[in-house]
């Protein structure tokens, strides 16, 4: 009676680990919505003051200043390793493609409201499936297939194609899709090796004389107040990657990604409060279509991973 009593509470344990790293995953992925919905505002505001170029470059200076005091104490010899053991190379293009994803970004939410913005971003996770299943060789199952797709619908839906003219900003924000599914497949790789911290500190380091170096030919220097604001607008953002990161290495990308989709009505309600921006009846039709698509691909993920821990005990 003893051994099955504890062979029931072993069989318990592993049903709990999978599920609880889905929902903890989903949590993380949540909180990085809520944080870059308020970090893109303070982008938005920081473009009206100086280029776009400038706000990309001061967003990883303070990313990496908030990020040294751990790098030179607690997580010195996790950023010493990956330099030993010659890994960088994999930093330096997540890098490139960071900086890509970020100008793009950046310029375009300066010139399209940014519900709008935050809407078409949405086809970030199409390429990320695509890519999860073709580059990591992820299983990316059908449920999160239509998941995806349930929540391109309701992007379809906020933008209703032809309401307006595609001009050089849309152009940019589809780059900065493109730019971006890079970048998350190749956190999500680099979580397999390092932990969050060392991801998020090295994307700084690198990320922030790479963008120095455009930023320099639109140079104007900003006042105190505007710094301020920068140095927030970083430590927001830096906070929002970190969450990301964590629920990428906590679950498959194709798994996490469909809670982004949250950023949509966090980005709505703040884009609202700072600059007066609304979306009309369709656009909030899309965000419940959205919304829901992200809450149905959690209930049936963590139900599938019950289903599948029970069948292996």
């Amino acid at each position: 009676m003893t051994v099955s009593a504890s062979s029931a509470m072993d069989t318990g344990s592993r049903l709990q680990a999978p599920t609880n790293r889905l929902l903890l995953g989903a949590g993380f992925m949540l909180l990085s919505a809520l944080l870059f919905g308020i970090g893109n505002s303070a982008v938005r505001w920081a473009s009206t003051v100086m280029d776009p170029l400038e706000v990309v470059f001061f967003r990883n200076l303070f990313s990496l200043l908030w990020m040294l005091p751990w790098a030179l104490t607690a997580g010195a010899p996790a950023c010493r390793a990956v330099l030993t053991e010659r890994r960088l190379g994999p930093y330096l293009t997540r890098a490139l493609t960071t900086l890509c994803a970020m100008t793009a970004w950046f310029y375009s939410i300066a010139h399209i409201p940014l519900p709008t913005a935050t809407a078409v971003s949405f086809a970030i996770p199409l390429f990320v499936a695509a890519g999860a299943a073709l580059i990591l060789g992820e299983k990316v199952r059908p449920r999160r297939w239509a998941a995806v797709c349930a929540g391109f619908a309701g992007v379809m839906i906020v933008l209703r194609p032809g309401a307006a003219p595609l001009d050089l900003a849309f152009l940019a924000l589809f780059a900065h899709c493109i730019a971006a599914a890079g970048t998350i497949l190749q956190m999500r790789l680099l979580s397999r090796k390092d932990g969050t911290a060392v991801i998020v500190t090295f994307l700084g380091l690198l990320v922030t004389p790479m963008a120095l170096v455009p930023a320099l030919f639109v140079w104007t220097w900003p006042s105190w107040s505007v710094l301020g604001g920068l140095a927030l607008l970083g430590g927001l953002l830096t906070l929002g990657q970190l969450a990301m990161t964590k629920a990428l290495s906590l679950a498959e990308s194709s798994a996490m990604m469909p809670y982004d989709y949250a950023r949509l009505p966090f980005t709505a309600f703040v884009a609202w409060i700072a600059f007066g921006q609304t979306m009309d009846l369709w656009g909030w039709v899309g965000a419940l279509v959205i919304a829901g698509s992200a809450l149905y691909t959690m209930h049936r993920d963590v139900a599938d991973g019950r289903k599948a821990q029970a069948q292996r005990a």
